[in-house]
C-alpha cells in the first residue's frame, strides 16, 4: 500500500495525466477514481474535495514556474535577458506540461470552485509583476529606451503567453508554444 504523500502524488499526476487529453473534458472524480483503480473514497481520504486536487497542480505550478524564475533572476544580471529567459521558461513550461497549461489558462477550471480561477488569476499577477521588475531592471541598466511604461510593457508580455498557451491548448497540444518565438522575441523587444 503506498504511503500517504505518494499516493497524494500519483492522484495528482493521474489527475494532470487526465487533463493531457486533447478533447478537454471535464474531470470527474468517478473518473479519476477508475483511472486510479480505486473508490472514490479513497480518493477523499487524501484530498477534502476536487478543487483541493486541483490546488495541488496549482501549488505545483507555482513552485516549478518560480523556482525557475528564481533561478533566472539571481544567475542573469540583464534586465532583458531575464524577460527573455523567463517568457522562454513560460512557454517550455506548457510544453513540457499540457495538462498544467489547461489548467493555467483556467480551461480545465470551469465549472469548478471559483477560488480555484482567482488563484489563477493571482499567479498570472505575479508573473506580470516579475516581468515588470525585469523591464525596470532593464530601463535602470540602459539596455532598453521603454517606450511603454513597465507595466503596460509587462501587460504585453504575459498576454503573449497567454495567448500561446490558449494557442496550444486549444490546437489539442499540436500546436508548440516555443514555435517562432526565437524570431518573435526581436518584435517583442522593440515593440517595447
Amino acid at each position: 500500500m503506498a504511503v500517504t504523500g505518494e499516493r497524494k502524488l500519483q492522484i495528482l499526476q493521474t489527475l494532470a495525466e487526465m487533463l493531457e487529453t486533447p478533447t478537454g473534458e471535464k474531470i470527474t472524480t468517478a473518473a479519476l477514481a477508475a483511472r486510479l483503480d480505486v473508490s472514490e473514497a479513497a480518493l477523499y481520504r487524501h484530498f477534502a474535495s476536487k478543487a483541493q486536487m486541483f490546488e495541488g497542480l496549482i501549488e505545483f505550478i507555482e513552485q516549478s514556474v518560480f523556482g525557475l524564475i528564481n533561478k533566472i533572476t539571481t544567475s542573469q544580471e540583464a534586465g532583458l535577458g531575464q524577460t527573455e529567459a523567463i517568457i522562454s521558461v513560460l512557454l517550455g513550461f506548457a510544453q513540457k506540461n499540457p495538462g498544467m497549461t489547461r489548467v493555467l489558462i483556467g480551461e480545465a477550471l470551469v465549472n469548478e470552485n471559483g477560488r480555484l480561477q482567482a488563484r489563477i488569476n493571482q499567479l498570472h499577477d505575479r508573473l506580470e509583476a516579475t516581468l515588470r521588475q525585469c523591464l525596470r531592471i532593464a530601463a535602470g541598466q540602459d539596455e532598453t529606451q521603454l517606450s511603454l511604461a513597465a507595466s503596460a510593457a509587462a501587460n504585453m508580455l504575459l498576454c503573449y503567453v497567454i495567448g500561446r498557451w490558449h494557442q496550444f491548448a486549444k490546437s489539442g497540444f499540436k500546436r508548440d508554444p516555443l514555435a517562432d518565438f526565437a524570431q518573435q522575441w526581436p518584435l517583442l523587444r522593440a515593440a517595447f
